[in-house]
């Protein structure tokens, strides 16, 4: 029998150890049937290559900075040359100076600011243009976001960038649907990943769901996040779009 994925071509981003979520959803996306091909740049390439060869299958990695011009305009014929078409993207990028993080908002420059603006929301849209002349119809974006309805103390300027990132998804969504291509975000509840790692009271976060969702949360387990992301990236959610899927044990819903 085949999987839910069976014949999708994924470009999947933000690989960086095999405590990413990104790394998950390409291993359950491999084991589900797709064909996957990450991307990294600089010091990370490396590393995303190391863990690309611990996948299933070992899948290519190309290069992609999606604050450089350059690399966005190259990207359709690198995916063409590997996956001949796409029909999944999943955005894991997302970075905030330390200045502006850890109680820094009001300090914070406009030029720390818009960065970690243009690198976790701005870079969604710039990666799904990049890709859409690859994308056929029915595809599916899949973007990683933290709930931004509330502002978390430290979380600062990078909690202000995942709530464009979400305002981000319903434009695309708006302007993609015409072509049949469906964008949605996962909102995880907090994981203990290396981006989580360095944001400034992350302990404190950490602890808020080790006792607070109706359902138990590992904050080691980044399988259930990577599950949501699968099936939004499979043929069974087909008319859901702008969508924003909390995989949180139910955090988002509840006072506790």
């Amino acid at each position: 029998m085949g999987g839910l994925l069976t014949g999708k071509r994924l470009l999947i981003t933000g690989v960086l150890s095999d405590t990413s979520i990104a790394f998950h959803v390409a291993r359950i996306a491999q084991q589900e049937g797709a064909k996957v091909v990450l991307t990294s740049f600089g010091r990370a390439l490396p590393i995303t290559e190391a863990m690309a060869e611990r996948l299933p299958l070992p899948a290519p990695v190309l290069r992609l900075d999606v604050t450089e011009r350059g690399d966005l305009d190259a990207l359709q014929d690198a995916v063409a040359g590997h996956l001949g078409g796409l029909d999944g993207i999943v955005h894991s990028i997302a970075f905030a100076p330390q200045s502006a993080l850890g109680g820094a908002f009001l300090d914070t420059s406009w030029q720390d600011a818009a960065t970690a603006l243009e690198v976790s929301a701005y870079s969604l849209k710039a990666l799904v243009t990049a890709c859409l002349p690859q994308m056929e119809k029915g595809s599916s974006v899949v973007g990683l976001d933290f709930d931004a309805a509330l502002a978390w103390p430290g979380y600062d300027w990078m909690g202000v960038s995942k709530a464009a990132l979400e305002s981000v998804t319903r434009y695309l969504a708006l302007y993609l649907g015409e072509r049949r291509i469906r964008v949605n975000l996962v909102a995880a509840g907090m994981v203990r990943t290396l981006a989580a790692r360095s944001i400034p009271g992350v302990d404190r976060m950490e602890q808020i769901w080790r006792t607070r969702p109706p359902l138990a949360w590992d904050v080691h387990d980044p399988e259930p996040t990577a599950k949501a992301c699968a099936v939004l990236l499979s043929d069974w959610l087909p008319a859901t779009t702008g969508e924003i899927l909390h995989v949180d044990g139910g955090l988002h819903a509840v006072m506790t």
